[in-house]
């Protein structure tokens, strides 16, 4: 109880006191008086009561919300916490894929490297390759850039090579839907490369047998296909044919070198050539070449 209750009890108990002594020896007004002040001191005492109910009431409720700042305080906290490892979690995760990343782009550095250092080599070897192509180009006495008669020139590597063709029982046929097809290139360039082609045939057919040589143009291209009816090659020797001194499993005796300058004369004037060879049904070639 606090002092102003205290005080505000006494207060009450001696004016009630009077009160009650004053019905015998009091007057009618001084009793109505010290009633007045009882009733003043009890009032009073009620306020303060009330007073100090409303504090404890309002503490209470004060201690409440208190508490509950509390635990919002701890939740929040929590979620804090939470939200830190999480973001921790995420940043190590990230690190992990940086570190991975790092890993992988030293990696494709060096197969970058490796890659560069190989396109080196191979840029080396092509430009070997080139120059030992250019090296196996029969000299050429005549004008590089002639127009010539393709058709011509093959009828005329047939002619030298004729006695050497019935020989061995080989029949070798033009076919040609066109009476002349021109081209700018060497006539006697050509002419070795055909001479060189047909001579492979009659010595590697190894049996009687026929050489259809196909000569067609379409557009700026002439197209030549010498296919003859031999026992042909293995698949993986044919793609070996056009390398230098490479001797297939059919070999005879020479150099290897025909095949290999009549690459170099084609890809000298721009041209393409590759073969095929169904082992048992023959050797086929197969020539590209720009007529300008």
């Amino acid at each position: 109880m606090s002092r102003k209750q205290v005080v505000s009890l006494i207060l009450s108990c001696m004016f009630y006191a009077l009160t009650i002594v004053g019905f015998f020896f009091f007057s009618v007004t001084l009793i109505i008086i010290v009633f007045l002040c009882f009733s003043l001191s009890i009032t009073n005492f009620a306020y303060q009561c009330y007073q100090v109910h409303n504090d404890y009431t309002g503490a209470e409720h004060l201690q409440q919300e208190i508490g509950i700042l509390n635990a919002e305080k701890n939740k929040l906290e929590m979620d804090y916490e939470t939200l830190i490892k999480a973001k921790d979690k995420e940043l190590e995760k990230r690190q992990e894929s940086i570190d991975e990343l790092t890993e992988e782009l030293g990696k494709t550095k060096k197969a970058l490297g490796d890659m560069t250092t190989r396109t080196s080599e191979l840029s080396e070897q092509v430009q070997t390759r080139d120059n030992e192509y250019e090296s196996l180009l029969p000299p050429d006495d005549d004008d590089d850039k002639a127009t010539i008669d393709i058709i011509e020139v093959a009828k005329k590597a047939i002619s030298e090579l004729a006695d050497e063709a019935r020989k061995v029982g080989l029949r070798i046929n033009i076919s040609s839907a066109s009476d002349r097809l021109m081209v700018n290139a060497s006539a006697k360039r050509i002419l070795i490369m055909f001479r060189n082609i047909i001579d492979n045939s009659i010595k590697y057919m190894q049996r009687e047998g026929t050489l259809v040589i196909t000569i067609s143009a379409i557009d700026d291209d002439i197209f030549i296909v010498l296919k003859d009816t031999g026992k042909g090659l293995p698949e993986n020797e044919t793609k070996h044919i056009f390398e230098l001194n490479f001797q297939g499993s059919n070999r005879i005796s020479g150099n290897g070198l025909g095949l290999t300058q009549a690459k170099a004369i084609v890809e000298h004037y721009g041209g393409t050539i590759y073969a095929r060879s169904p082992q048992g049904n023959g050797m086929g070639i197969y020539i590209q070449l720009p007529t300008t």
